[in-house]
């Protein structure tokens, strides 16, 4: 057995001098506004800061006690698993087809990595006026085949919206990660698995996607946190939370109760209570999920 190998330093400050810059963004742009965050939790404030009192679990019992903030997380559920569920499967269906490819393969894995460089806020925008009810193209074609698109009005509609937006953004980040998996995939085996006689959808089921279980795992992750936190800017280009509060998800409201109603005790308890619930999925899938995991 292959003795380990392991890098020694000299010197017993070298390690925490190398690691000095990581660690100095984990505390300034992770720790402190969390710590921040938690602190504000517990107060009460007015919009200007000229008032302040303590208030102890006051606002996380509030928002114990609100229905609507109760109904975001439903909505939240409903969204991050349609983002997660719907971007990884088109992303590895692209990556399948690509890694088939061999005149202009290039050509057309630019193509689709493209929509990566989009901001979230211009993704959003660049769909509202797809499905635009009185001007959107797609919306035009809809009514054309009998189907009256209206997200200003239907939960339906702008929930769709939304889940189609994010998952655009994020389909490209997914594609990459998928084609890298698959391009890592010895090609004896699947020489050995079609020269057995398994035809190509029973070669990516039994030998391509057991060992993409990894790549599968991490992105699973990835775009669960992407779809709690990095989709606000889709969110309120696109439906500014409505019709009503039914595509409000746990960040909007966050910065719609902190900036719009001036609820900044409430919105730091929402930014809290957020946090864990983000904090306690990573633990989970990576505690219980993962041992499910083929490497």
């Amino acid at each position: 057995m292959a003795a380990e190998k392991r890098v020694r330093f000299k010197n017993a400050w070298l390690p925490w001098v190398l690691i000095a810059p990581q660690m100095a963004v984990i505390l300034v742009f992770f720790f402190w506004p969390a710590a921040q965050a938690l602190h504000y939790s517990l107060l009460q404030q007015d919009a200007f800061g000229t008032s302040v009192e303590y208030v102890g679990l006051e606002n996380f019992r509030r928002l114990i006690d609100d229905e609507s903030y109760l109904q975001s997380f439903k909505t939240t559920a409903v969204f991050s698993t349609l983002v997660a569920v719907v971007g990884m499967t088109v992303a590895l269906t692209l990556a399948v087809m690509a890694d088939r490819v061999v005149r202009g393969a290039r050509f057309y894995r630019t193509l689709l990595i493209w929509p990566y460089a989009v901001a979230p806020a211009l993704a959003g925008v660049l769909w509202l006026f797809m499905f635009a009810p009185s001007i959107g193209i797609v919306s035009f074609w809809l009514r054309q085949a009998g189907y009256d698109w209206n997200h200003l009005l239907d939960s339906g509609d702008a929930m769709t919206l939304i889940v189609m937006a994010a998952v655009w953004k994020q389909v490209s980040y997914n594609f990459l990660f998928f084609l890298a998996g698959l391009q890592s995939i010895p090609k004896s085996l699947i020489e050995a698995a079609a020269i057995d006689g398994a035809g190509p959808w029973r070669r990516f089921w039994t030998v391509q996607f057991p060992l993409l279980t990894p790549t599968s795992f991490f992105l699973l992750v990835i775009n669960i946190v992407y779809a709690f936190f990095d989709t606000f800017a889709i969110v309120d280009a696109a439906t500014h939370g409505g019709p009503g509060k039914d595509t409000a998800i746990l960040v909007y409201r966050v910065y719609y109760d902190g900036f719009k109603a001036l609820d900044l005790g409430g919105s730091a308890a929402q930014s809290v209570v957020l946090m864990v619930i983000v904090v306690a999925l990573t633990v989970i899938q990576f505690r219980y999920v993962e041992k499910r995991v083929n490497y």
